[in-house]
């Protein structure tokens, strides 16, 4: 049985997300403070965090940024729960490695259908990860890849990225030279409707970037369309 923890100060959403969550099967934790959802964080490490961005004693953005900062904490899985007017927030948000998010006011069932998405892209994840099975190493240019390891390098210096960002990358690069729309990548990568969220993959691309360096040259811009990994490093 999957663990959620719901940090919200709200109390009727609180409530209604824990009654709902709880009846489809998931063991629920709530919090309605930051520092408490921290807390509970630590204590019971749940396997998703639902995080509203707007908390009376802290920002959720702060909460997000917490637990993507400790070493036992940062594979937690986050949605963020935001207002329609927060859309800088939202991109923050991503930038400091949350999974998802949903707007306010939501449907439970959307909320619901998000957190079976995302569980399901975690567990898949961690599964490879674990797979001593799974060969997936790539030499490219400046960058070298050990999916099964979950590491990276670029010209030899090792970075830090996401499990998000190691299936985005390795999914560009397995199909280099073809041009992949949001839809596709939202699809392929976040298991998602590719309808909605098309902001999220713009996020993760320029972090992703960012983090490959002299090698963030080989995610191209395909304007209008999508991105594609370069046929060759040179």
């Amino acid at each position: 049985m999957a663990s959620i923890l719901v940090v919200e100060d709200e109390a009727d959403i609180r409530q209604i997300l824990a009654y709902n969550l709880g009846q489809a099967g998931y063991e629920m934790l709530v919090a309605d403070r930051g520092e408490a959802g921290l807390a509970l964080s630590r204590d019971k490490r749940p396997d998703l965090v639902v995080l509203d961005l707007m908390l009376p004693d802290m920002s959720g953005l702060d909460v997000c940024r917490n637990l993507k900062s400790d070493a036992s904490l940062r594979d937690i899985p986050i949605i963020m729960l935001t207002a329609r007017s927060e859309e800088i927030d939202r991109v923050v948000g991503f930038e400091l490695g949350a999974d998802d998010y949903v707007v306010k006011p939501f449907s439970v069932r959307e909320l619901s259908l998000r957190i079976q998405a995302v569980l399901r892209r975690s567990r898949g994840q961690a599964a490879m990860l674990d797979s001593p099975q799974e060969e997936g190493q790539m030499a490219f240019g400046h960058l070298r890849v050990d999916r099964s390891a979950h590491r990276a390098w670029v010209d030899g210096n090792e970075i830090a990225l996401t499990p998000l960002e190691m299936k985005l990358l390795w999914i560009l690069y397995e199909r280099r030279g073809r041009v992949q729309t949001r839809g596709t990548l939202l699809d392929a990568v976040w298991e998602t409707n590719p309808e909605n969220n098309t902001r999220t993959v713009d996020t993760h691309i320029k972090r992703l970037r960012e983090k490959l360096g002299p090698a963030g040259d080989y995610v191209e811009t395909v304007r209008g369309i999508g991105y594609r990994f370069c046929t060759s490093p040179e």
